[in-house]
């Protein structure tokens, strides 16, 4: 036994003998709900859920489990929305018969399965510890209740439901999901709940939906849009805000076109062009006219902070200088900016 797996068993002893109580959950966790991609096991109760608007998970590819350590073969850093959930199913339900009808769900709906284990000998028993590894646990919220001991000569025991999932009849299924247009990422993994006596199933779901990073969040300083310019000619600004579609500025950009302003009034003999850019969504001619509207927005706040019009020219290219690729969210994002150009 790894240490790792002896420091576990350790804890579930422990656990085993001071539960504070053994009552069985009797509602979802608070402010829960299933994923719109994927509901519950008919009958199950959600009582463990995190959603991160966007972090990264780490999932196994085509390979699997290392053959020698409790750990994914090659983890695929994954970044997005993140949305994790466990579930018990109905007291006297197998893990079998929970995960074929995940299975079959997800088949009917496209999923695509990248990998899938069901028994020790594929792997599942080092997919399981692989999982906490990957800190499944983090920033889950749970349901009151504890997992009581259904078999009559355990009376009186209960485990928490925060370690829950074991390698006892585990099962794993990894792959993706088409939805709306994007391509879903999701782990699921269903065994007994802690052990053969709470005769219930439970199953951990992991779902990743591809989003840009929130960008704009950290505002470019007056030395680095000098060093910028001196380097490159030019400088992208993400922390210049408009509405979809609009032109006007937004309010939370004046932190940005300050740090503008104090590179300009530095430097009296700088001119530069403010260049306007877009992402591909939209006809041209309405991208062109976007853009150039919201470099003219950027060069009247800046005239408004003291610098002479005649040192600022705005132009608008809609999307024809992409510096990432318009076929994803994160492309998209990087290609919604406004830079400053050495004229």
């Amino acid at each position: 036994m790894t240490p790792y797996r002896a420091a576990l068993a350790l804890l579930t002893f422990l656990a085993l003998a001071t539960a504070a109580h053994a009552d069985a959950p009797k509602a979802d966790v608070a402010k829960s709900a299933d994923h719109p991609v994927l509901k519950r096991f008919a009958g199950s109760m959600l009582v463990g859920y995190a959603q991160q608007d966007w972090e990264q998970r780490s999932f196994p590819d085509a390979s699997g489990v290392s053959k020698s350590e409790d750990q994914f073969a090659h983890p695929i850093n994954l970044e997005g929305k993140v949305t994790r959930l466990f579930y018990l199913a109905p007291p006297g339900k197998s893990p079998l018969e929970v995960f074929r009808n995940y299975q079959q769900a997800l088949t009917a709906a496209g999923f695509k399965t990248t990998w899938q284990c069901e028994s020790e000998a594929q792997g599942c028993t080092k997919a399981h510890f692989a999982l906490d590894k990957y800190e499944r646990m983090k920033g889950m919220r749970w349901a009151e209740g504890d997992l009581p001991a259904m078999d009559g000569d355990h009376q009186g025991a209960a485990w928490p439901l925060a370690a829950a999932i074991t390698h006892d009849q585990g099962r794993m299924l990894v792959g993706t999901l088409a939805s709306g247009g994007r391509s879903l990422n999701l782990l699921l993994f269903t065994s007994m709940a802690e052990n053969e006596y709470t005769h219930r199933a439970a199953t951990y779901v992991e779902i990743v939906e591809p989003k840009a990073m929130p960008t704009g969040q950290v505002t470019v300083d007056a030395k680095a849009i000098g060093q910028g310019l001196q380097a490159e000619g030019k400088v992208a600004l993400y922390g210049l805000f408009f509405d979809t579609g609009k032109t006007d500025i937004k309010p939370e950009s004046a932190a940005q076109l300050d740090q503008m302003a104090t590179v300009l009034k530095a430097q009296p003999a700088l001119k530069v062009l403010i260049v306007g850019h877009t992402d591909n969504v939209g006809a041209i001619d309405a991208n062109l006219a976007l853009s150039q509207g919201r470099a003219q927005a950027v060069v009247a706040a800046l005239t408004q902070r003291g610098i002479a019009a005649t040192r600022l020219q705005a132009r608008g290219v809609a999307n024809f200088a992409p510096v990432g690729p318009n076929t994803s969210d994160d492309g998209r994002a990087k290609n919604r900016r406004v830079e400053m150009v050495l004229q």
